[in-house]
Parts: C-alpha cells; structure tokens; sequence
C-alpha cells in the first residue's frame, strides 16, 4: 500500500469511497469534488495494487469552503490543517489504512502546529471516536446541524 497525492484519474474511487461512507461523511458528486479538490491544501489516496483503499482531504485557514465545521475552527485559529473528510474501503478496515493515512496528514500538518477534524455524535461514530482519542485529539466544542447531525469538534496540537 502506498499513500500518495490524489490524482485526478482517482476521483471514480474517491467518489465511490465517500458514498460507502456516505452516513459518516457529506454527500460528494464530481462537481463537489472537483471544488473541494480546488479548496484542499492537501488531498491523499491509498493505493493498493491500482485502486483506492483510502482518502482524505484537508484545508487550511481561509479556504474558500462552505462548511459549518470548517468554518468553526477557521474563526477560532490562525494556523491548522483540517481534515475535512477521510473514508477507507470496507476491504481494507482494520489494516492500518485509516492510521497510516492520518500519519501521512499529520506530518502535513505539523507546519501549522495543529490538525483539526470532527466526528459524529449523532448519528454516533464509535469506532472514529475512539481512534482519534487513541490518537490524542481532544475535543474543543460541539456542533449542532440540521437534521439531527451532532458533531464533536477534536484537535491534535503537533510540534514543529
């Protein structure tokens, strides 16, 4: 398995990832992606013998992305990395994709001293919630969205 910078011929699997994980993320189409792509100061994949296993996408402060979460943590800091979504295939969970993915940002991360991200409370991650408490994220607010969405709102502080 490799992790590298997403191309543009991975957006068939990038696509097919997030709606996989379509109730832990926000719906995606092509446009959507090729505007988040446009937005994000990092976007990675991890290829497993030519496909996609996994990817993430992340931006840093003001970037032209309309998104409550984003929004929350770009009035808050001056300097982070947020991940703004991250999916890894049903056939590759529990094989160390999702946390070989997070090294990869966090190493990215690290020039802006923090990585950012959110996990739902409502509908429930359990399993994301305890990987990133595992991680050392730590939880600086709460988000309400429409529809009943509830998310807790993390933060990793990284030195230099």
């Amino acid at each position: 398995m490799e992790i590298r910078p997403a191309a543009a011929g991975d957006a068939p699997g990038i696509l097919a990832l997030n709606l996989e994980s379509e109730w832990a993320l926000s719906p995606l189409d092509r446009a959507g992606l090729a505007a988040l792509l446009d937005a994000a100061q990092v976007a990675l994949v991890a290829e497993d013998r030519d496909d996609v296993a996994g990817f993430a996408l992340a931006l840093a402060p003001g970037a032209a992305y309309d998104s409550a979460n984003f929004r929350w943590f770009d009035q808050r800091f001056d300097s982070f990395l947020y991940l703004d979504r991250i999916a890894v295939a049903g056939t590759h969970r529990r094989r160390g994709v999702g946390a070989a993915i997070y090294e990869a940002m966090e190493e990215h991360a690290r020039r802006a001293g923090r990585m950012c991200c959110e996990v739902n409370l409502e509908p429930r991650n359990d399993a994301s919630l305890a990987f990133h408490a595992a991680r050392g994220y730590g939880e600086v607010g709460t988000l309400e969205h429409p529809g009943g969405k509830r998310v807790v709102l993390l933060v990793k502080e990284l030195a230099g």
